[in-house]
């Protein structure tokens, strides 16, 4: 039995109270770089999932008298990761069974170990396609552009109006985003005067912050410099 450290990321966990079989499958995945954890009981995969991430669950139907049915129950009210049975049962019915709960294909013992790890791997780059597409959604969402003939800006996907002064000062700030920029700096691409008032400059950096900000009070994009200026925190 594997001993368990907190929110660790494996790549399979196999319950099945087989444990010579188990304790094969584990060695020889590993040996492909397909790390695996293994578990006897429904409780110790519970207990398991809720301790760590795991990309598939292998899951045996026969546990001492506990049945892998249930468990499959029990994961789908509270997790959605794939689910392969594991049996020595053959009959079409527990297929059936299996696949009907929630399962997501079925395994029958005696199993290759070579077929056994090529159904994960499909799995696993099946779940990386889609990690990597969601992560290049959110970047999508949370790109900014500039629209200097409509003096908008389009950020997290939805289009927002400035006027012509907070489009001028967010321009400026984009131009050198990642850097700071100092107060005399802005007054004068801006306003055009190094002299100009801090006060009008902080009410046009407030809009901009209840335009484009989730929390203008805790802003993420537009931050402030104390007694210098402003940054733009957006990667060029």
């Amino acid at each position: 039995m594997t001993l368990q450290t907190p929110f660790r990321h494996y790549n399979c966990l196999m319950i099945d109270d087989e444990s010579d079989l188990a304790q094969m499958t584990q060695e020889y995945f590993q040996m492909f770089g397909v790390s695996m954890a293994c578990e006897e009981t429904i409780a110790g995969g519970l207990s398991f999932l809720e301790n760590n991430r795991v990309d598939i669950l292998l899951l045996d139907i026969n546990l001492a008298g506990e049945s892998g049915f249930t468990m499959c129950k029990k994961i789908r009210e509270k997790w959605d990761i794939p689910i392969l049975f594991v049996s020595a049962r053959q009959s079409d019915d527990d297929v059936l069974i299996a696949l009907n709960i929630g399962g997501d294909d079925y395994i029958k013992k005696p199993y290759s170990l070579s077929v056994l790890l090529a159904k994960v791997n499909v799995i696993l780059k099946r779940l990386s396609r889609k990690e990597s597409a969601e992560e290049k959604k959110g970047q999508k969402q949370e790109e900014l552009s500039l629209w200097e003939d409509k003096l908008s800006v389009c950020y997290r996907g939805r289009e927002i109006p400035l006027k012509a002064k907070e489009f001028a000062l967010l321009k400026c700030l984009y131009e050198h985003r990642g850097s700071i920029v100092t107060k005399e700096k802005i007054f004068e691409r801006v306003w055009g005067d190094a002299f100009y008032s801090d006060g009008t400059l902080n009410v046009h950096i407030r809009k901009l912050r209840e335009k484009l900000e989730e929390n203008p009070n805790e802003p993420k994009l537009i931050k402030t410099v104390w007694g210098t200026g402003y940054i733009l925190e957006y990667g060029k």
